[in-house]
């Protein structure tokens, strides 16, 4: 229901109409503009969703880093997605953040996707249940939920111009329905996408009021994604903020209302909006914010990740016996050097990580844990460590920044805790400056060649006690300025370096002005990129210590330059010698499990040969505790495949991320996902819906109770666990093109060693309709089947019906 913003028209007749336009566009990236006169604060607004960053991106103000979108919606659980909500919110509370720009909900159309880690699902069915849980988790502890992107925003190639041609059906069924029930939960805000949808782009298309608003009753604010608003005619659209601000394509609108080329009742509705979003975060005196729920982030972190960790293979060697393992080989890049989150702007700087590598020897403290690395994943430098650095001013761990003019003279200066650093947003003069300096003293923990360099979008030279050794800029590959900023390219030269004896080392970023939407905005990296001079040798090392220990676990993954915000990825491969790592540790120890740390689906060729495989996804800071326990058996591995994973790129039904001649035309419809997979009649590697725990299942009966679908199964196994009861419908006969099956509901049971329960799962007459100019069930019978994934569903049941009409 639309609230009413009747009590707020005193407060927008005091407001000339500068004062109005003003309040509609951000007063710079990340805050609104406060009008003290009527008792209206700022409101800060913040990246998330995978954690809250907050206005500054600053390794001295850390932030909680949860698993990604893809390994919450991997629990397939309601209730973690609203805790993982209210851990967000109280983050945002802690940083005096109003509003969360998150949970990102477009679906895994394609697993080519490059922010496929940041979404949910390929299935409309299970993203909007999540999403509406997350949205009140959030909004019950007081701070506003952003569902972002709407709408078809599936793909990153060219994502500033795409135009996305879907048809009605496909949009209404498939794309809109997740931002339909987060409207439904009572979002407070919606993000506008970048990209057009059959020609228009979204900041001034007819979708932000029809159905946003007309039929779904949301009265919240829409705000832009930074940069998206491109004229003056998102102005009559329902396009209610534009950020960050002020926003140049609205530069003009106060001579446009005066001139009568805009309505000021357009202006007034987004100032209503405005206020009302004001009062329910607590930014409008006299409206106090709601209460923050206590909850312990750290260790829901943790939780959540094992509920969202899938075993997709297992011959029987987990769990493990921590008591009676003697020795381990870790092994992989990514086991010590973990990827706890995907690339771009949800990006969050955690306090500390827990990698795999420490995880296993916490947990195993009795057996001897020895690491290789393997195969080299990171592409470019990475920062330098914090323990192995001196501020050469301070005397204290980190370095010293400086912002110079062109004479030479210091704007401003900053003692910093690392050597990746990004700003976006704060009080840097990135305008002003013509140079940037990074001074820190290194300290070598191993004598010989380092490959000492740095990353960034422009010009800079590295001095090593003052002598050059690096003076480059950098070739930006593609024309993304989101990617060009977040993920630069680096540039390295060899460096000999002796344990122990400290090295000055200065890097010099050209600064200046540029012509990019993105004004005041930089990032430089200043470190180390790997030395992968010897891969063979490498790989020999790796086997070598898996012979020697009792079990091998193998850790691969993906690196920054494959999964982020920007681009979209090119292959499903892991990157560097991974492939062939695997395959070496297991034909010298069968007793290889191997770990996926990677935010979407990867190609497995060596799948069936290893003992155990566990994908733990991004798994956030507490990714190595939270696997050592789902390893040693302290908990159960709760998740179920969210997305299809496929054994080659060639077998995926629908992959096209690149537009043609401008264009991304959704020519598959209503088929994608397992959709697309069972139409297809081709079968995935590990299906939608698939994951295995440490205990067995016997699935009884079912049965009709109105519109639940009453679903009966015994844990016919020696310990607790978790099952998640799926159901699909099927209509075979259909007068109408239907998927094969579609996923209807789902609930979680948890059970005792033989214990028998019954999930409750409805299924309303929505789930079952079709869009046809308007919400449609075919009379007649559906089939419902109930099982573990989408192609095991062994308990079936008649449902008859006849009505011709649905609602929500």
């Amino acid at each position: 229901m639309t609230t009413s913003t009747d009590h707020l028209r005193p407060l927008l007749e005091q407001l000339s109409l500068e004062e109005k336009i003003s309040l509609i566009q951000g007063a710079d990236f990340w805050t609104t503009v406060p009008l003290p006169k009527i008792g209206l604060r700022a409101m800060t607004l913040s990246d998330g969703p995978a954690g809250v960053r907050g206005p500054v991106w600053d390794e001295r103000d850390p932030s909680l880093n949860l698993p990604s979108a893809s390994a919450l919606a991997a629990s397939w659980d309601a209730d973690v997605a609203y805790r993982y909500g209210a851990a967000a919110a109280a983050e945002a509370r802690r940083k005096d953040v109003d509003v969360v720009l998150g949970p990102t909900i477009n679906l895994h159309r394609s697993p080519l996707g490059g922010r496929h880690f940041e979404c949910f699902s390929e299935d409309p069915e299970l993203t909007a249940e999540l999403a509406q849980a997350y949205v009140r988790g959030l909004q019950d502890n007081g701070v506003a939920a952003t569902p972002k992107h709407y709408v078809a925003n599936d793909s990153e190639t060219d994502r500033f111009t795409v135009d996305v041609h879907v048809d009605e059906r496909a949009l209404r069924e498939l794309y809109l329905a997740p931002f339909e029930r987060a409207v439904g939960a009572g979002a407070w805000a919606i993000m506008s996408a970048y990209n057009s949808v059959d020609g228009v782009t979204m900041t001034e298309n007819d979708l932000l009021e029809t159905p946003l608003n007309s039929e779904w009753g949301f009265d919240g604010i829409v705000v832009s994604d930074w940069t998206a608003v491109r004229s003056l005619d998102s102005i009559p659209a329902a396009q209610d903020l534009a950020m960050p601000g002020p926003a140049p394509a609205w530069a003009d609108a106060v001579a446009a209302v005066r001139d009568g080329r805009l309505n000021e009742a357009d202006i007034d509705r987004k100032v209503l909006r405005m206020l009302l979003l004001a009062a329910r975060v607590g930014a409008l005196e006299g409206t106090p914010a709601l209460p923050v729920a206590p909850i312990d982030g750290v260790a829901f972190t943790r939780e959540a990740e094992i509920e969202g960790t899938v075993l997709v293979r297992n011959d029987g060697i987990l769990p493990l016996d921590s008591s009676a393992v003697r020795s381990i080989a870790v092994i992989g890049h990514n086991a010590r050097d973990a990827r706890t989150q995907g690339g771009g702007s949800a990006t969050v700087l955690p306090e500390r990580i827990t990698t795999p590598l420490d995880g296993i020897r916490g947990a195993f403290a009795g057996a001897e844990v020895g690491y290789s690395l393997g195969a080299v994943v990171q592409e470019g430098v990475a920062e330098l460590p914090l323990a192995q650095m001196q501020n050469p001013v301070t005397g204290e761990p980190g370095a010293r920044v400086e912002f110079l003019d062109a004479d030479g003279s210091v704007l401003f200066a900053e003692d910093r805790r690392a050597t990746a650093l990004v700003w976006f947003g704060g009080d840097a003069p990135i305008n002003d400056s013509a140079k940037l300096t990074l001074r820190t003293r290194y300290i070598p923990e191993q004598t010989g060649r380092i490959l000492l360099g740095f990353a960034g979008g422009g010009h800079a030279r590295v001095f090593v006690d003052d002598e050059l050794v690096v003076d480059d800029t950098p070739v930006i590959t593609g024309t993304d300025l989101g990617a060009a900023f977040l993920n630069p390219p680096s540039a390295t030269a060899p460096v000999q370096v002796t344990a122990g004896e400290p090295v000055d080392i200065r890097a010099e970023f050209t600064m200046g002005p540029t012509d990019s939407p993105l004004q005041g905005v930089f990032s430089a990296t200043v470190g180390i990129a790997p030395d992968d001079a010897d891969p063979d040798e490498l790989i020999a090392r790796a086997a070598e210590a898996a012979a020697a220990a009792e079990v091998a676990v193998v850790v691969v993954g993906t690196n920054s330059k494959v999964e982020s915000e920007g681009y979209d990825r090119t292959d499903l491969n892991l990157p560097g010698r991974q492939d062939d790592l695997v395959r070496a540790v297991v034909a010298a120890n069968p007793r290889t499990i191997v770990v996926v740390n990677a935010g979407s689906p990867v190609v497995m060729p060596w799948r069936d040969e290893v003992a155990a495989l566990v994908l733990g996804w991004f798994g956030g800071q507490e990714f190595g505790a939270a696997l050592a326990d789902v390893l040693s058996g302290v908990a159960e591995p709760g998740g179920r495949l969210p997305t299809s994973w496929p054994a080659t790129l060639e077998d995926v039904p629908v992959t096209e991320v690149t537009p043609t001649e401008g264009a991304l035309v959704y020519e598959e419809g209503i088929h994608i996902g397992y959709r697309a997979w069972l139409r297809a009649g081709s079968s995935p590697a590990y299906p939608f819906g698939h994951g295995l725990g440490y205990t067995s299942w016997s699935w009884d009966e079912i049965e009709l109770d109105g519109d639940d679908v009453l679903v009966t199964i015994t844990n016919t196994g020696d310990r607790a666990g978790k099952q998640v009861v799926q159901v699909y419908a099927e209509r075979p006969d259909s007068a109408v093109e239907r998927p094969v099956r579609w996923l209807v509901g789902f609930a979680v049971v948890r059970a005792d060693a033989g214990q028998r329960v019954t999930a409750r799962v409805n299924v309303a007459d929505r789930r079952l309709a079709h869009w046809a100019d308007g919400w449609e069930v075919e009379a007649g019978e559906y089939t419902l089947r109930a099982g573990s994934s989408v192609r095991s569903l062994p308990l079936s049941v008649q449902r008859a019906a006849a009505v011709v009409e649905a609602t929500v």
